[in-house]
């Protein structure tokens, strides 16, 4: 009897080890699943950062691209300048012409 009194105390011993280890696992295992949302989170966060990113350089202007800018605007307007004085200055006969327009 005393054998047997033995061997259910080392079992219940050793219940209680087993049991402690797994409610330690099932702790870790949280832990690892909570820093797997956590990534996860950081990583659609990276993705969406990055998206806006290559949306923002593809959308870019220079200062190169202003300038240019600045100058066919320019030019457009001093050529319409030009056609405007040829058009005001132009004789007053040419103002009763058959030019249909």
């Amino acid at each position: 009897m005393k054998k047997f009194e033995a061997k259910v105390r080392q079992a219940i011993a050793q219940l209680r080890v087993l049991q402690k280890e797994n409610a330690d696992l099932y702790a870790e295992l949280e832990n690892r699943d909570e820093e797997i949302r956590r990534l996860k989170a950081n990583l659609a966060q990276s993705q969406n950062d990055y998206n806006n990113l290559k949306l923002a350089k593809m959308i870019e202007i220079s200062d190169a691209d202003i300038k240019e800018s600045k100058m066919k605007i320019s030019r457009l307007v001093r050529e319409i300048n030009k056609c405007i004085n040829i058009l005001s200055t132009s004789p007053a006969e040419d103002e009763g012409s058959d030019i249909v327009g």
